[in-house]
């Protein structure tokens, strides 16, 4: 395995972290905005969807990592 694969690799997990945490902290923060504010549910719940979509984005990619790092060794 080479030293630009690894970098990819690691490259694209650092950006699926990054995905992961941001996408909790703002889901979290909307939680608490529309409770504040008294946003309708189903606005709410337009971001519950946002965050499963990146959840789910972000599983993708870790299998991709994952397979990509297992047929290298």
């Amino acid at each position: 395995m080479g030293p630009e694969k690894d970098q990819q690799l690691a490259r694209k997990a650092r950006m699926v972290a990054v995905v992961i945490a941001a996408t909790m902290l703002i889901w979290i923060g909307v939680q608490w905005i529309g409770g504040t504010l008294g946003l309708d549910p189903r606005y709410v719940f337009l971001f519950d969807l946002a965050a499963l979509a990146s959840f789910v984005w972000a599983m993708v990619v870790i299998y991709q990592i994952w397979r990509d790092k297992r047929q290298q060794d």
